[in-house]
């Protein structure tokens, strides 16, 4: 029985270890979230542009200045984001796109959009109307969706 409290003991003091270094990363993060998120909104300008392509791929792939790619983190060069190539006036530019936004601008029409460098904020509005957003999936709807395909 001595054994076991010691046991679980252990685990608890590397659970609240755990937490803590958790709690502390996360804190971090969270200031510089709040940083970066007010250098975009002090260099938001509105333009209209005309998207060309749109895909999620590999940011080490998509062919951003290397400029960009200094300043990005570690961990953000591997993950797949959605990149957006563009004709503003007479230039063809790669740029990076918010999710939302990537998801409702539309391809080869005019879009009047919010960047902050090379980074696509907002859609405010599109020639023909912005692409709806797609609906988010409930638990209830992907377990149906499992045993559906099943059958």
């Amino acid at each position: 029985m001595n054994t076991f409290l010691n046991v679980i003991l252990i685990i608890v003091v590397v659970a609240a270890i755990v937490l803590g270094i958790m709690y502390y990363f996360g804190r971090k993060m969270e200031r510089k979230q709040v940083e970066s998120q007010a250098m975009i909104d002090a260099a938001k300008q509105t333009v209209t542009l005309i998207a060309i392509d749109k895909k999620k791929m590999k940011l080490k792939d998509a062919g951003l200045p290397e400029v960009a790619m200094e300043q990005a983190a570690w961990y953000a060069k591997r993950v797949k984001v959605p990149v957006v190539k563009v004709k503003v006036g007479p230039k063809i530019l790669t740029m990076i796109a918010e999710e939302k936004a990537y998801q409702q601008l539309p391809l080869k029409t005019e879009a009047k959009v919010v960047i902050s460098g090379l980074y696509i904020t907002e859609v405010k509005s599109a020639r023909g109307g912005l692409l709806p957003l797609p609906k988010k999936k409930t638990i209830g709807d992907r377990i149906k969706g499992i045993f559906k395909k099943d059958k």
